[in-house]
């Protein structure tokens, strides 16, 4: 049975933010004409590792990442950097994180089992524990759909839904098992997943029953890792095991595939900016990689400290955004100047 936590923090949970008022950007690193890079702490005094990976705009300037070390939600102001944490609850490791329409904070929770919702106004915290029969399901990303409703995915072979509404949480095991990854909306209001062990992409074909259909990508065993959608509802996919960026247009059933620089690419994370260029995290060159469809060709913007490890990426018209997580940094790289 699904069980609910509401978790009331006291202010005596929340860092306290006279601690953090001293500007904390760090020096901004060599970066191509047109472009400038910023690196920015994530920790705060006494959080020791945080483990900064997915990022979210907040809408106000500001954004959110999740501290997975540390089971900490953040709140970075650009402006002076200052970092703002929340703690989640006991044995938090949060994975994913994105606004939804309630203007709120939504999380995947993987040390809890749970769907986390921060206020971003009270900072206070709900909890909502999967089913026992879904224990560990490795919860990795998720997205809202038109109507509201909040689906996500879990590694360990399962994807659900959360009504916000109703408070309904509905738990299923994934078609092929474990593997599903990242999950993407489109602005034709579809929503689609993708597998890394299982090796393919997938549609939430009928949001009521949640029917799911498999679409294999043409490059085999190839670990189809996120997704990403652009303007045009043409999903862009990152893979870790061939290195490849590919792109699946549903509307004629069409892939493409591009290999990254360098001998051995490991493609991580993707994110395509308003303008419809692609952001890519590239692991073994301890990159942030941008991919512009129309010339095809790539920019790479190398970490200035290693293994920096960037994990899913976001942003908004001009900057994008991302979590280096074994540096416990945040990287804003802003273009078109």
């Amino acid at each position: 049975m699904q069980r609910r936590d509401l978790l009331a923090l006291s202010a005596a949970t929340l860092a306290a933010p006279a601690l953090l008022r001293a500007p904390r950007a760090e020096a901004q690193a060599a970066a191509p004409p047109g472009y400038r890079v910023t690196y920015f702490d994530a920790t705060t005094p006494g959080s020791g590792r945080v483990g900064s990976r997915d990022v979210t705009a907040a809408g106000d300037g500001s954004f959110w990442f999740c501290g997975q070390r540390n089971g900490t939600l953040n709140r970075l102001d650009p402006r002076d950097g200052t970092v703002t944490p929340v703690r989640l609850g006991s044995g938090s490791a949060p994975h994913g994180v994105i606004r939804g329409p309630d203007g709120g904070l939504w999380v995947t929770d993987g040390g809890q089992n749970a769907i986390v919702r921060v206020d971003p106004r009270d900072r206070r915290v709900q909890v909502w524990r999967l089913p026992d029969a879904f224990a560990n399901a490795n919860l990795n990303t998720g997205v809202f759909d038109p109507r509201g409703t909040y689906w996500f995915t879990g590694q360990n072979g399962v994807y659900g839904r959360f009504t916000p509404a109703s408070e309904q949480l509905e738990v299923w095991e994934a078609p092929r098992g474990r593997g599903p990854y990242g999950i993407t909306r489109t602005p034709q209001g579809t929503i689609w997943y993708v597998s890394l062990a299982g090796n393919h992409l997938a549609q939430i074909e009928d949001l009521g029953s949640a029917r799911v259909r498999i679409v294999e990508p043409p490059t085999p065993n190839q670990g189809a890792r996120r997704v990403w959608s652009d303007s045009q509802g043409r999903l862009w996919i990152s893979e870790w095991n061939s290195g490849n960026v590919s792109m699946h247009d549903p509307r004629d059933g069409s892939w493409r595939a591009w290999r990254l620089p360098g001998d051995r690419p490991r493609c991580y994370s993707v994110w395509v900016d308003p303008s419809d260029k692609v952001w890519l995290t590239d692991f073994p060159a301890n990159a942030i990689v941008r991919f512009d469809p129309a010339d095809q060709s790539f920019l790479s913007f190398p970490s200035d400290r290693p293994g920096a490890n960037v994990r899913q990426m976001d942003g908004i018209a001009g900057e994008a955004w991302g979590g280096e997580s074994g540096t416990d940094r945040i990287v804003r790289i802003q273009y078109g100047l």
